[in-house]
């Protein structure tokens, strides 16, 4: 049986969001395993609706990043500015001073102001001018990009995508789920409305517990074998980094949890493999890295 808390979360967010329950999903796996989303997806799907919706549902601290080329760094991160009062520079927080960060179109951002994310994001600190200061955890960015549309927009550099747990893409609505949509609005059902649902302590306990679920040595084996295997493959110029091994444990577990169950299973890794392995690799001519993956999830063997 699944914990209440995370079914709360699950049904506040499908208060605003039509379908779409494995994006659903795979967003709160993300947030209960401690790392970080990014959602690819065309515009007008419900991204940013989702990004928003997760935010508000956690009685935390939410801050909002609209990327565009002009952004600095500091922008991001904060800086000092000088009190003349004082006589003195005092810090002044960004908005990556948050619980939930959301990082719109953040590949409109400019690759230095990318870059200002990499610290943070790893190990939730910030460090401005030598002076290193905590973000207080919870942390979780989730942010949003337009992989269609290119100008205008810089791609996120392989460190960057490193870091991201795991990335999803919403996809168009049914035929029924847009009509649902659409009587949502008649009914008055709105955003607005939303009510947080989950405190920042229960996160936190919810990723202790997620991080408490077993894997046996042989489905940890097949993780590492999957990993290894995007390295060797010729039709991938850049694999899967340690980084990415560790992820795709940590959300098998925060899955597993979600199911109800204190132990990960094989169809736990088969599921989140595409998603957090396929953004980590550069194929090479012109492969698309979610058929690598998916190849990958064939040929290799549970152990």
């Amino acid at each position: 049986m699944s914990s209440p808390h995370v079914e709360r979360l699950l049904q506040n967010l499908a208060q605003t969001i039509v379908g779409k329950t494995d994006a659903i999903r795979l967003v709160i796996v993300a947030l209960l395993s401690g790392g970080h989303a990014l959602l690819e997806d065309v515009p007008g799907v419900g991204k940013t609706l989702l990004a928003k919706s997760l935010a508000r549902s956690v009685s935390g601290k939410f801050q909002r990043i609209q990327c565009t080329p002009d952004l600095l760094p500091t922008d991001i991160t904060g800086t000092n500015i000088w009190n003349p009062r004082t006589g003195e520079f005092e810090f002044l927080p960004g908005p990556v001073f948050a619980n939930v960060l959301l990082a719109d179109e953040i590949n409109r951002a400019t690759p230095r102001t990318q870059s200002a994310l990499l610290e943070v994001m790893e190990e939730q600190q910030v460090t401005v001018d030598g002076v290193s200061r905590i973000v207080e955890p919870p942390f979780f960015v989730i942010a949003t990009q337009n992989p269609i549309e290119y100008q205008g927009t810089f791609p996120l550099p392989e460190a960057q995508m490193d870091r991201f747990t795991l990335s999803l893409s919403l996809g168009y609505p049914t035929e029924s789920e847009e009509l649902q949509m659409l009587q949502r609005l008649d009914a008055g059902v709105a955003f607005a409305e939303l009510e947080p649902c989950i405190t920042l302590e229960q996160v936190s306990e919810l990723r202790r517990k997620c991080s408490q679920v077993k894997l046996e040595t042989s489905l940890q084996q097949y993780i590492v074998n999957l990993v290894r295997g995007t390295r060797e493959r010729d039709d991938i110029t850049l694999g899967v980094s340690p980084r990415g091994a560790v992820a795709l444990q940590r959300s098998t577990q925060a899955l597993a949890f979600l199911e109800g169950r204190d132990y990960a299973i094989p169809d736990d890794v088969k599921f989140l493999a595409p998603h957090v392995l396929a953004h980590r690799i550069i194929p090479t001519g012109g492969r698309k890295a979610h058929a690598i993956v998916e190849a990958l999830l064939r040929s290799v063997p549970v152990s």
